[in-house]
């Protein structure tokens, strides 16, 4: 009975509420309402000191839904609120001014050809802060590699695409060109630096318990090099096909890891080849 009562207890706790796995919907929905109130306002009054708030809103709108639906969409899943916000501001700050600063000194070094090195410099450089977090915590489960990861891809995202809107600002000096930047960019996020980041840090989240550490490392190092392509190619090729096998590709990957998160499926292959189902919190 005792075991019972346990498991119910276990069951009930990984099931949250329905207003809860659907919040993402209320992030979303107070994100356009927001933007759409701000833009109106800003336009109306002819004041610039809107301009922030509205690149903000704009950035973080889609990134930070995706971050809520995989967090809260489905069954708990293992990362703690201060190591998602960890992640997603430490991941932005440090993977941005990192990611420029070695973009920079490659393109002084290359020119042209440093393009190609722009996917291998920013998956790197969004991972500083995930790592520091796993040497610190030691996760036990890595379930919650998903979350983190987009977390981080997310602070990334988000002061990336306010960079490229301020700069759409100035080039363009219109705010529809603004609006255009904000929305293809944030639209893409989810199969951009969110995904990539994701199906990175879920495989790094798994060494710590893995049977296997070789193989653990292994596909690490795999996932990273698939990021790095994927990059690669949205970098450089100008084929719409190539875009949208991308795009496919990279939220199919994002799709599939969280839905084995909120299942609680482990990613870590134990006797057999069959996957654990990790202990729910």
């Amino acid at each position: 009975m005792q075991k019972q009562l346990a498991a119910g207890r276990r069951d009930g706790a990984a099931r949250p509420s329905l207003a809860r796995r659907l919040s993402w919907i209320g992030v979303l929905a107070a994100g356009v309402i927001a933007y759409v109130v701000v833009l109106d306002v800003m336009v109306s009054t002819r004041n610039l000191n809107f301009f922030p708030s509205l690149l903000l809103i704009g950035s973080i709108t889609v990134p930070l839904t995706v971050l809520t639906f995989a967090d809260l969409g489905g069954r708990d899943v293992p990362a703690r609120g201060w190591l998602v916000a960890t992640a997603a501001i430490g991941g932005g700050v440090v993977g941005t001014v990192a990611a420029g600063l070695w973009e920079y000194r490659s393109m002084v070094q290359l020119g042209p050809l440093s393009i190609l090195l722009v996917g291998v410099i920013e998956e790197a450089a969004k991972l500083i802060v995930p790592l520091v977090l796993l040497v610190l915590t030691r996760p036990r489960d890595p379930r919650g590699g998903i979350v983190v990861g987009i977390a981080a891809g997310t602070g990334f995202a988000v002061l990336e695409t306010m960079g490229y809107g301020f700069q759409a600002l100035l080039s363009a000096g219109s705010v529809d060109a603004v609006g255009q930047t904000l929305l293809l960019r944030g639209l893409l996020s989810p199969a951009g630096h969110l995904a990539w980041t994701a199906f990175v840090v879920a495989a790094l989240w798994r060494v710590p318990t893995a049977r296997r550490r070789g193989r653990a490392v292994a596909g690490v190092v795999g996932a990273y090099a698939l990021a790095v392509v994927l990059h690669t190619l949205w970098d450089v090729s100008q084929r719409l096909s190539v875009h949208v096998v991308v795009v496919v590709v990279s939220l199919a990957l994002l799709l599939v890891l969280t839905h084995r998160a909120h299942t609680g499926r482990s990613l870590q292959p134990v006797d057999g080849g069959r996957p654990v189902e990790a202990a729910h919190r």
